[in-house]
């Protein structure tokens, strides 16, 4: 974790940003020669991890779990990398390598890798190196790369007249939001807790009035910005309210963000990417200096099932 002098967390910058193209040009970074081929590519995720969980959700609702294969790592994450391990719903080991630990992937891609180990990541089996480690840019290629090889070309969740509204709605949501719990839980100083805290809820705020008179924060159709925004929601009552000290208010306080959350939760295939005994097993054990403890938490129930009414 990286503070600066101030307390402030700051979030480490992706080092791999290749992309998946359907004809292997050149993606907006990164160098070509990575086409779409079906059962090329390999996802490592945690299913704890929001910003690898965007990338499950793509997976499943553009159909490309036979496309794209998937490995998910032990959710207790020691301070060296993720690692593999026994636990419901986790590889034992790296399906391709035998590796023990996610560092040996980096390592292999590029000898002397001395970054920060993250999910999710996108292998590519053929060249053996890592194509991208950026869940944002790895959803972009979920989302259209691989149309031509048997994903659901119907499903787009990044349509060109949406797209600046998209950009500038994911600007605001990854920062204050999606960062802005981490921002809040890895603060150092008061000062610089209590800036995130005001922050997150301010525009907490702004998006449950936002979605009084929209069903989805773009209107009447899901976009990239609701499933980037997801997963922060989904884990928000049962880690960061407490143990990011994110306490104002919980979401099911918020009348609209909360029938929201439902309504996301409760599309076919999404429910299966949540995992709470992955998350409350990562969070709680994971960061010692927040909870030295390391007691998992029973609680609290949450309904992710109940009648949302966004219908109406």
């Amino acid at each position: 974790m990286h503070t600066d002098e101030q307390g402030e967390f700051r979030r480490w910058e992706s080092r791999f940003r290749n992309w998946v193209t359907p004809d292997g040009t050149p993606g907006p970074t990164g160098e070509g020669g990575f086409p779409a081929e079906p059962r090329r590519y390999h996802l490592y995720v945690s299913y704890a991890c929001p910003w690898a969980h965007r990338t499950l959700i793509y997976r499943r609702l553009k159909g490309l779990e036979d496309i794209v294969s998937v490995s998910v790592v032990h959710p207790v994450m020691p301070e060296e990398s993720w690692v593999f391990g026994e636990f419901p719903g986790a590889a034992p080991e790296d399906p391709l390598y035998g590796a023990r630990a996610l560092r040996e992937l980096y390592e292999r891609a590029a000898p002397g890798y001395d970054g920060t180990v993250t999910v999710p990541l996108l292998w590519d089996r053929k060249r053996q190196t890592i194509v991208n480690n950026e869940s944002s840019e790895i959803i972009r290629m979920f989302n259209s790369a691989f149309d031509g090889c048997g994903a659901r070309a119907e499903v787009d969740f990044y349509p060109e007249p949406l797209r600046r509204a998209i950009d500038t709605l994911n600007a605001e949501i990854y920062e204050w939001v999606n960062n802005g719990v981490y921002r809040a839980g890895f603060a150092r100083s008061q000062r610089a807790y209590e800036r995130a805290y005001d922050r997150l809820f301010e525009t907490l705020d702004r998006l449950e009035e936002r979605l009084s008179h929209n069903r989805y924060l773009l209107g009447d159709s899901i976009t990239e910005a609701d499933w980037r925004l997801f997963p922060t929601l989904v884990r928000f009552d049962t880690v960061y309210y407490s143990h990011f000290k994110c306490n104002r208010q919980r979401l099911m306080d918020f009348p609209n963000l909360w029938a929201y959350a439902r309504e996301l939760y409760q599309i076919p295939g999404v429910r299966e990417t949540v995992r709470m005994d992955h998350i409350k097993t990562h969070y709680f054990t994971s960061h010692p200096w927040i909870n030295p403890s390391r007691i998992v938490p029973k609680g609290p129930e949450i309904d992710f099932d109940a009648p949302h009414g966004r219908g109406h």
